[in-house]
């Protein structure tokens, strides 16, 4: 077990990764805890002083010109949490909503929110009993920030709404809170505003869609590689002089990961001085680092954006050092959605580039001698034909999902939220493409050994044999037609894992 602390300077991706997906504790450094308490101060020296403030003493979005008298303005954030939480649909993944609560904690540490220490302190309970609140999957423009999301998770705090269950199912809040010997929060003003406006939720699956990509983008050069050995394709194009002339950074690596992952390998020998082979590859083997690559490059991008975020202060109003309260435009999920859409037609394409070669890998015609849908009985068996189907239907709901969402604003509030950024579902909708992505490059893995597994006796490159090793051992040799559901399942785990990927690497080093 780990231990995250939260500083007054903010937390770092893996931290919140380990809290997402681990089970860290989350404790709030001393430092922060003081920043809080200073500028929850201000906040009570405005209060005493009556001046209009919006969300302190004002109400919400269009009605941000409405007085609200000091003795209401606690009914004021209450109110204001229970009727943000409006989502509808099923729950959010239990790491998504964890992040999403961290990454709050987070911002209000930063002390420009004017909450009390115990506001962030009840959040970090919530963290550390593992109490989890049923947040639905709508509800969120990803302006004011994940409005709807965060009260969901907001409203538990107050010994009200749902939770989740051990087994996912629906849990009234109060029960939860009292299982563990949590207490109710009452919340003074200001503080109901700080905790719902954010971009915690699309940053938090931003965040954990970043750490998904950067190893399926790994592992999409693993399979094209396996990929190319098994049509008896040429290592030539991802000679590295042929890189350094074209410099994009992630082209380079993945190029230098497929020549590295088609060295040793008796397959590749067997053709490499064939006069009759084939002087060019196709594209989807050929051009596999330009495609794979540019979507590195624009991993790249999307990981200083959201490394930008999390040094953020993400709220409205915010209160400054010198005791202004100003009114921000910080909530705004632009960024993230703009990020969030790029990655999503990125990895669209690292998943159409692989099925290409999936199709060729089927194809008797192209092949180079392999049998028609990798069946040594083609006829009254079918191969992996169907999975080829499958995963183009993959490719094509991909397709459809990397439409950006950021242009599809509505306007809301009687026209005071008159521009959002739909970054909540952007990244929602980024999370499914990369899952998708993950079944793709499981069919490819698939495709693959089988193609390297009828190559026999010739020996398989060394990523070859572990890939042949590690899927061997539940899909078999080639031979007729089994339940193809069950290893395609076990292709998407090995994918999805980190064996196959660590069994590489001891033998060729770390993949770039």
């Amino acid at each position: 077990m780990t231990t995250v602390t939260i500083l007054s300077t903010g937390v770092t991706p893996a931290d919140v990764l380990a809290v997402a997906r681990g089970t860290a504790k989350v404790v709030l450094d001393p430092a922060a805890t003081e920043a809080m308490a200073t500028s929850r101060s201000i906040v009570d020296r405005i209060e005493a002083a009556g001046r209009p403030v919006y969300g302190v003493s004002t109400g919400f979005g269009a009605l941000a010109n409405t007085f609200v008298a000091p003795e209401r303005r606690a009914e004021l954030q209450h109110a204001l949490i229970r009727s943000h939480a409006a989502g509808v649909g099923a729950p959010m993944p239990r790491e998504v909503v964890r992040a999403m609560m961290l990454l709050r904690v987070r911002s209000l540490a930063l002390g420009r929110s004017g909450v009390r220490p115990l506001v962030a302190e009840a959040l970090v309970d919530l963290l550390n009993h593992d109490v989890t609140p049923w947040v639905p999957e709508h509800g969120s423009l990803g302006a004011s920030g994940d409005l709807a999301p965060l009260a969901h998770c907001a409203l538990v705090l107050l010994g009200e709404g749902w939770v989740l269950g051990p087994s996912g199912e629906r849990v009234p809040a109060a029960d939860a809170l009292h299982q563990v010997g949590l207490k109710p929060v009452s919340l003074a003003a200001k503080e109901g505003l700080a905790l719902i406006n954010g971009t915690d939720g699309m940053l938090g699956m931003l965040l954990l869609a970043v750490s998904d990509a950067r190893h399926l983008f790994a592992m999409a050069d693993v399979t094209a590689a396996l990929a190319i050995e098994a049509m008896l394709g040429s290592e030539r194009p991802f000679l590295p002089e042929l890189h350094a002339i074209r410099p994009h950074p992630g082209q380079a690596a993945s190029a230098a990961n497929i020549h590295r992952l088609l060295q040793g390998s008796a397959v590749m020998d067997s053709h490499r001085d064939d006069l009759a082979h084939a002087v060019q590859d196709a594209y989807s083997m050929r051009c596999a680092p330009q495609v794979a690559g540019a979507a590195r490059d624009t991993l790249d991008f999307v990981e200083v954006v959201a490394g930008r975020e999390l040094l953020s202060v993400v709220d409205n109003p915010v209160v400054l050092p010198d005791g202004r309260v100003e009114s921000t435009g910080n909530f705004h999920g632009a960024p993230l959605g703009f990020a969030a859409d790029y990655l999503a037609i990125a990895a669209a394409e690292v998943g159409a580039i692989a099925e290409r070669r999936v199709d060729r890998l089927l194809d008797v015609t192209r092949s180079r001698e392999l049998p028609a849908f990798l069946s040594p009985d083609a006829g009254v068996n079918s191969g992996l034909m169907i999975a080829q189907y499958t995963a183009a239907g993959i490719v094509a709901e991909n397709r459809r999902l990397a439409a950006p969402a950021s242009v599809d604003s509505l306007p809301t509030s009687g026209m005071q939220e008159d521009h959002v950024s739909m970054g909540w579902a952007a990244t929602k909708k980024l999370r499914t493409v990369l899952d998708n992505l993950t079944s793709l490059l499981a069919v490819e893995l698939l495709a693959a050994v089988r193609g390297l597994q009828l190559r026999a006796p010739l020996t398989p490159s060394p990523a070859g044999r572990a890939a042949l090793d590690v899927l061997g051992r539940t899909i078999g040799e080639p031979g007729p037609d089994v339940f193809l559901a069950p290893l395609m399942e076990t292709a998407r785990d090995v994918v999805r894992g980190p064996e196959l990927r660590a069994a590489i690497e001891r033998e060729i080093g770390p993949l770039g």
